[in-house]
């Protein structure tokens, strides 16, 4: 089955308190129809950012609530399709993002997307849509959906994309699945404060996995295995991101906390996601072939 997620409904925080907006079963499809992180407040590059209404950023089309996901279970999230809009937009000003304390004027830039390139200046920039928010609700708290954890949230990590499977803790009965704030490119750091933010509509369907203790959130792909993980600080982040993929080699392959230093050591690679939201986000990556040599299967 097959239902569709209209933007209107949408939450600012990721909660146990929120209402689903519709019921999907284990192997159903959902199509989320998301605005862009500004809630396509912006419309043209002459508009006075002073007059955002910023309580409606980074708004998740959702949640639903998924049958059969329990606290204690993973919910994998195949994004099957990513379908961007004409145009996207890019905005940063004083005290956002990395060069925010050298910056002295707000700036908005539309972006039109075509033919697969995002425009920007005189550049033809190949797109790479991802999705930057995406996750479910916490066990007992509500978070913003501008910040990332454990749970997902505002992850921005480019390798939660087409074809990839995104692997969430369930924390509450049903999941609460949501997301939104689609990029239609966006490099690792988003150190500007945003990638092209865009409307969207994406495709994914869900998969209840019972009787796994994996360090969530996690991602895989056809090319690699990858643990992710938002700390206070980039170093935090760093240091949670190897740990997780250490767990996840003592799980499924049994290493031993030095071999699994030694072998991250020479075949992880370790990648920053973002560095502007309230937690900073990193990811580690091993191949997915040296996974599966050592006996690892993924039913795609």
């Amino acid at each position: 089955m097959t239902v569709t997620i209209p933007k209107e409904s949408i939450v600012y925080a990721m909660s146990p308190d929120n209402a689903p907006v519709k019921t999907v079963k284990d192997g159903d499809t959902a199509v989320f129809i998301t605005y862009d992180c500004f809630e396509n407040q912006i419309l043209s590059e002459q508009q006075d950012f002073g007059g955002l209404n910023w309580e409606r950023i980074n708004p998740a089309t959702g949640p639903v609530f998924v049958e059969g996901a329990e606290p204690g279970d993973l919910l994998v999230v195949h994004i099957q399709k990513i379908q961007l809009a004409d145009h996207g937009v890019m905005t940063t000003g004083p005290d956002l993002g990395v060069m925010g304390k050298s910056l002295d004027k707000n700036t908005i830039r539309m972006v039109p997307v075509k033919d697969g390139k995002a425009i920007f200046q005189d550049f033809e920039l190949p797109i790479n849509p991802m999705i930057g928010v995406i996750g479910n609700a916490p066990a007992d708290a509500s978070v913003p959906c501008g910040t990332p954890g454990q749970h997902g949230g505002n992850m921005d990590c480019k390798r939660i994309t087409e074809g990839a499977y995104l692997i969430l803790p369930v924390n509450v009965p049903g999941a609460l699945f949501g997301l939104g704030d689609v990029h239609a490119a966006m490099g690792d750091g988003e150190v500007g404060v945003c990638g092209v933010e865009i409307a969207a509509e994406v495709t994914v369907s869900f998969k209840v996995l019972k009787g796994k203790q994996w360090p969530a959130p996690m991602v895989i792909d056809a090319e690699r295995v990858i643990a992710i993980a938002s700390e206070e600080d980039l170093d935090g982040a760093a240091e949670s991101a190897v740990y997780n993929m250490a767990k996840f080699l003592e799980l499924e392959f049994g290493m031993d906390k030095s071999e699994s230093a030694l072998f991250l050591t020479v075949a992880g690679q370790l990648a920053i996601c973002q560095v502007v939201d309230p937690k900073k986000t990193v990811r580690m990556e091993i191949p997915r072939w040296i996974a599966e040599k050592k006996g690892f299967r993924w039913e795609e």
